[in-house]
């Protein structure tokens, strides 16, 4: 394991991360690339597309430059055919923290740069680097109406034949009790006023991963209350690989027909860990019900929104294609 000096600071007892070593992976091995990579994804006629990562603006990579380029190519090309097309941000958005400092350097010279068309497009969620800064208020002001009311950060749209909700997973893990329950509440009424057949939920923190975390339990009461009313898709962050799980209960049993498909996307820009420990050290194996694992590089999950079903693809920022999958709405 080679860590350059000037990050050699501390290993025990600090986050690195908080002393300037998101930019070390620990000998991370990066996935094979597929031999077979398709060289476009499966089309969907007439569907919207939604696409994004999480986990993003890191002053000391390039990774969220690639993603954002890669980002805005496809809301081009889209924009030129008239496809609705919508960009999520599963949080994290800059680091070690997103100050207003950070969130100006680092987002905003990658997604977040003027000359590119993501701003319009995007609809982010808040991750637990964006609370870390003083609960998210620099969050908030940085991203004004687009990260949904202030001290919520929650919201719904629509989006082609697709229902669309953005949730607040740092609500349900540090928020006061009296958030929590406002969160729910509004999510119970989203879910009750929703007028489309299919509907994708995101939020930061994944309830499934086989990284070190092992998921985020704090998220249980919403899968809870996604899984009872049909939702489809759930896309989620916060560990820094790409995994699609099979369709799950919130209780991790595979059900084929009203499970979720769960996708973990934290490939945005934040150095790349893998399923090892945080340092690289030995881990408990991955998820028996995890269906594609991969690690070592940066790219960006798109979705296709048909009538009653989705097509998705991992595009990593070399435009290969991983993980073509798709699945119809129940």
């Amino acid at each position: 394991m080679r860590i350059e000096k000037k990050r050699l600071i501390w290993l025990i007892g600090v986050p690195l991360i908080a002393l300037g070593c998101e930019g070390c992976n620990f000998g991370l091995q990066p996935t094979v690339p597929p031999i077979d990579a398709p060289a476009s994804e499966i089309a969907l006629a007439g569907g919207a597309v939604l696409i994004g990562t999480g986990d993003i603006g890191n002053c000391g990579d390039i990774g969220d430059e690639g993603t954002a380029r890669l980002v805005d190519s496809v809301l081009a090309t889209n924009a030129r055919s008239a496809v609705p097309t919508a960009v999520f941000a599963l949080g994290d958005m800059a680091y070690p923290m997103a100050t207003d400092r950070q969130l100006r350097r680092c987002f905003g010279r990658s997604w977040g740069d003027p000359k590119k068309r993501i701003m319009g497009a995007l609809r982010p969620v808040m991750g637990n680097h964006d609370w870390q800064a003083g609960k998210g208020i620099p969050y908030y002001r940085y991203f004004g109406s687009k990260a949904g009311p202030v001290g919520k950060g929650y919201y719904s749209y629509d989006l082609g034949d697709w229902h669309v909700i953005a949730l607040n997973s740092e609500l349900a893990a540090e928020g006061d009790r009296e958030d929590v329950v406002e969160q729910e509440k509004w999510l119970e009424q989203d879910l009750r006023d929703k007028s489309k057949l299919c509907t994708v939920a995101y939020f930061h923190r994944p309830l499934f991963s086989s990284a070190y975390r092992q998921g985020a339990p704090e998220v249980r009461r919403i899968w809870d209350m996604l899984y009872a009313a049909n939702v489809d898709l759930i896309l989620s962050g916060h560990d820094h690989h790409y995994e699609r799980f099979m369709p799950l209960t919130p209780a991790g049993v595979v059900d084929s027909v009203r499970g979720i498909e769960q996708f973990l996307v934290g490939t945005g820009g934040a150095s790349l860990r893998g399923f090892k420990s945080r340092f690289g050290f030995s881990a408990p194996p991955p998820s028996k019900n995890s269906a594609m694992r991969i690690q070592g590089h940066y790219g960006v999950l798109k979705v296709t929104l048909g009538k009653d079903e989705y097509r998705s693809a991992f595009i990593d920022t070399n435009r290969r294609i991983w993980d073509m999958t798709g699945r119809k709405c129940h």
